[in-house]
């Protein structure tokens, strides 16, 4: 179900991708999701305070693939969420 609303969210909403642009964007962030392998996770854990942050089971390829790219993804930023209902699944 992650899978499906993640290419949608890529797809209508607004999102970034990696950890410097997370970094860049934590006030304007709505909600994290990081790969399970992100070594960094523990800092973006810190930066984003009260946002919701959801681990993803997968490993950054896999996040990348279920964002529709062809690289990894260690820190999906979403700034705004679009048509997708992911921000429902990551607070649960």
């Amino acid at each position: 179900m992650i899978s499906k609303e993640l290419a949608r969210v890529v797809s209508t909403g607004k999102v970034l991708f990696g950890y410097k642009q997370a970094l860049k964007k934590a006030e304007e962030a709505k909600a994290f999701i990081i790969s399970s392998d992100c070594p960094r996770k523990k800092e973006i854990m810190e930066i984003a305070k009260d946002k919701p942050v959801y681990i993803y089971k997968g490993n950054n390829i896999e996040l990348g693939s279920a964002c529709g790219k062809p690289f990894g993804v260690s820190v999906l930023t979403i700034l705004d969420e679009g048509k997708s209902n992911i921000m429902n699944i990551i607070k649960g």
